[in-house]
């Protein structure tokens, strides 16, 4: 049933690129404000909100105006002064992976689910080297209960294996509704020949023909055009590539793996697998984005994102549409089964003349 107010909305989505929210709202069942917007914002709220319904639950998405943890707090703060009853809040996007969790790799596709936030880039810088600050006072500390216990369910094998399923059908939902309304974006997957992973210490840049990023160069520097050049354009070298087990014969079996885990989150972008590595084996990292640490401390929150690089120099944009795509069916897959309050429930009640609250019933998307 359509809320009547902000204060029937527990769950909240936010993106930092529109063509995230794009992926998302493919996903959505019914729209409460393809005419107008019902309701309204908060003064102050400089935010401006698409929402709707995705399975049982109310949401409202929120597109930040720019990447970042700064924007993401301000944001997120804004988001909870117009919607004051928020009980949890995904950040849905694209991230950068770490190569390998555990015993397992990982592929571009893969989604990433946070347990816990590290902010990587927030500390001191001492001669010679830098200090995350995690002290009690300075941690951003883990999730509450509710999302732990949520988690915990999924870490069981049973219930990742019906979350990756009921994923598999929410990706397979999206890029049929996608082809149907002729979107632009690619949500097909790339292909495994697309998917390189290269050694740690190779460096995507040019030869001695440039001077800003020479091979002699022994400062590891690049230029701006190498850094814009697709890595088969510019002869990065296959000899290079890490050699790994597919898990899949052909392109048309992958399916993506979700990893549960602590997520780096920084203003930086992170483009050297040396420094990857070295970060992530230091504190436990599965992947980094740039929003979690500013939404985390605002409203209960949970970060799903697709991986579209490996957080490395040799970075494009080929798989960015993808990973968000598969992000988003893993959200909604774990929203089918997050637990709204009876109190949530209650708000919404219907009249004799089958409205509710006296306000009309949604129209139906008709596609999800």
């Amino acid at each position: 049933m359509q809320p009547t107010s902000r204060d029937e909305f527990q769950i909240a989505i936010i993106c930092a690129l529109s063509s995230e929210a794009d992926a998302v709202t493919l996903l959505f069942d019914q729209f409460w404000d393809e005419e107008s917007d019902p309701y309204g914002r908060a003064k102050g709220d400089t935010n401006h909100y698409i929402t709707g319904r995705l399975g049982k639950h109310n949401v409202v998405l929120a597109i930040l105006p720019n990447m970042g943890t700064n924007s993401a707090a301000a944001a997120t703060a804004s988001l909870r002064s117009s919607y004051s009853n928020l009980k949890l809040a995904f950040l849905v996007g694209v991230c950068a992976g770490v190569p390998k969790v555990g015993d397992y790799d990982v592929f571009l596709g893969d989604v990433v689910v946070s347990k816990a936030i590290i902010q990587y880039d927030f500390g001191r810088q001492y001669p010679g080297h830098f200090e995350v600050k995690n002290t009690v006072e300075d941690s951003l500390g883990r999730a509450n209960k509710d999302i732990r216990a949520m988690l915990a369910l999924f870490e069981t094998e049973h219930m990742r294996e019906i979350l990756q399923a009921k994923a598999t059908g929410y990706l397979k939902q999206l890029q049929a509704i996608a082809r149907k309304k002729r979107r632009r974006a690619k949500y097909q997957y790339p292909g495994i020949a697309e998917d390189r992973l290269y050694l740690p210490n190779y460096i995507h840049r040019h030869g001695n023909s440039c001077e800003t990023c020479g091979e002699s160069n022994d400062l590891g520097s690049t230029c701006e055009s190498a850094a814009r050049t697709l890595c088969i354009d510019l002869g990065c070298e296959e000899t290079q590539l890490v050699k790994r087990d597919i898990p899949f014969e052909n392109d048309s079996d992958f399916t993506s793996t979700i990893f549960i885990g602590r997520i780096g989150s920084g203003n930086t972008v992170m483009k050297s697998g040396e420094v990857r590595d070295w970060i992530a084996s230091k504190y436990s990292l599965i992947a980094f984005e740039m929003e979690g640490a500013g939404a985390w401390e605002e409203v209960p929150c949970i970060v799903v994102k697709g991986i579209c690089d490996y957080a490395d120099s040799h970075k494009n944009k080929q798989w960015q549409d993808f990973a968000a795509a598969t992000a988003a069916s893993v959200m909604k897959a774990i929203l089918d089964r997050y637990i709204v309050t009876d109190a949530a429930q209650s708000l919404a009640t219907v009249q004799p003349n089958g409205q509710t609250n006296g306000q009309p019933n949604g129209q139906p998307n008709g596609e999800a």
